[in-house]
């Protein structure tokens, strides 16, 4: 809990002035702890009618382990090419290069009332359409939509069953995708369900977790 308040209050207090980050929330820790990182801020701004997403990065050592806070408010489209700039920054930096260094996104665990992080660091992120034949797209209206020899859409919360049910001989790779619209608050949701289903091992279906597509 302590780690916690000290989190926030560093989101509230970042560079010398009052900045807040609203994280998004689950009822679940992937990771409970993450030890000799540096953090990157992406805050929520308005300029009139525009909406910007205000990257903080001077706090950022390569050889850490970064944490990502971002405002969950943000639409995806903003978030996911500011941190393709930072992970590109610390692939590209071999001088200073940690292979045992990683990337966390963080969010709050709303039942341990904890701060909690999802590794991301060897996701390859692609503005662009997938070309994979199976694919499930996470829509923006919390539906998915399943494209292979048929294209479906079903409930957000019944992916662990339609997973269990998708038998295909040979094993065929499922991409994830996600719209560009919806919020980054709903994209960690979604990526959090992703993984405590994966983690289970599901037979006959190979998912690859190394690249996401956002259109």
């Amino acid at each position: 809990m302590k780690y916690f308040t000290i989190i926030i209050a560093l989101l509230l207090f970042s560079c010398g002035k009052k900045e807040n980050v609203l994280l998004p929330k689950s009822n679940v820790s992937i990771v409970k702890d993450v030890q000799d990182h540096s953090p990157i801020y992406i805050f929520f701004k308005t300029e009139g009618k525009d909406t910007i997403a205000d990257l903080n990065r001077k706090s950022a050592i390569i050889s850490t382990n970064w944490i990502f806070n971002i405002d969950k408010r943000l639409p995806l489209k903003m978030v996911i090419p500011q941190v393709m700039k930072m992970q590109e920054k610390k692939r590209a930096d071999s001088a200073h290069k940690n292979e045992n260094a990683e990337n966390y996104y963080s969010y709050a665990d709303s039942i341990g009332k904890n701060l909690a992080f999802l590794p991301f660091t060897k996701v390859y992120y692609k503005m662009e359409i997938a070309n994979n034949r199976s694919q499930l797209y996470f829509k923006k209206n919390g539906m998915i939509q399943y494209s292979g020899r048929k294209t479906y859409d079903f409930p957000k919360s019944n992916l662990k069953p339609f997973l269990d049910s998708l038998v295909i001989n040979p094993k065929a790779q499922i991409t994830f995708s996600y719209d560009k619209n919806m919020s980054y608050g709903d994209y960690i949701q979604s990526k959090i369900l992703v993984k405590t289903i994966i983690d289970k091992k599901i037979p006959f279906v190979f998912i690859n977790e190394d690249e996401e597509f956002v259109f």
